[in-house]
């Protein structure tokens, strides 16, 4: 039987809550005796099959809840990868008539290169992790584990790439600027710099606790319980 709405709307989205129903059936089934597993009702239904029947709408509501997640989070992650990966190519200042970097001995340089690459790589991780949510099959299982680990991974790297991201932005813009009453434009420029990770903090690392403790977390049963044989 579904859960009623009153306990399930204080869940964020149709997957997590598929996946704390999907909880308290493997609690239940835990500790009951094995032979009420292959009990039928007057029907001539399992628990399993009465279960997966009383739940196909929260399914597919939930294949749909994570997909819009996946779709829109993808397209941030491709941008990232993009222009991380025009960045990493058009470093800053140029190259000398050797090819090399003009500013490769500058400490703030490397911190641009490695930045740029962390950026680079998560977000090419996230848009892996969100194209597999893309592609999954959503059996009613999948929502218990794989799928919020999945979810977890790509909103994780995606907001590792934006973090780098902007450190690469303004160390590229520090290193062009240097001894240019650079702390007066920089430290602006900074602080502009730290919205758009603060607005991914507010909007969507919430979310990304909720899924990491619903998945991980102690359980829905934070407590020993006797089996009933």
């Amino acid at each position: 039987m579904l859960a009623p709405s009153n306990q399930l709307d204080g869940i964020s989205g149709a997957a997590l809550q598929m996946q704390r129903e999907l909880q308290w059936f493997k609690e239940v089934e835990s500790i009951v005796p094995p032979i009420c597993k292959d009990l039928v009702n007057a029907d001539g239904k399992r628990p399993s099959e009465l279960f997966t029947e009383q739940h196909a709408n929260l399914v597919k509501e939930g294949e749909k809840w994570m997909k819009d997640i996946a779709a829109s989070s993808s397209f941030v992650a491709a941008l990232i990868v993009t222009i991380m990966f025009a960045a990493a190519f058009t470093i800053p200042g140029g190259n000398d008539d050797t090819g090399a970097p003009i500013f490769l001995g500058n400490d703030l340089f490397m911190v641009f290169i490695i930045s740029d690459s962390i950026s680079l790589f998560s977000a090419t991780t996230s848009v892996l992790m969100f194209l597999g949510i893309l592609t999954s099959q959503y059996a009613e299982n999948k929502f218990l584990t794989r799928l919020p680990t999945k979810l977890i991974i790509g909103l994780s790297t995606l907001f590792l790439s934006i973090a780098t991201m902007m450190i690469a932005f303004c160390t590229a813009l520090a290193i062009l600027l240097k001894g240019r009453s650079t702390k007066v434009v920089i430290i602006p420029i900074i602080l502009l710099a730290c919205v758009p990770v603060t607005l991914f903090v507010l909007l969507q690392f919430p979310l990304l606790v909720e899924i990491f403790i619903s998945t991980y977390g102690p359980g829905i049963f934070n407590r020993k319980i006797e089996r009933w044989y």
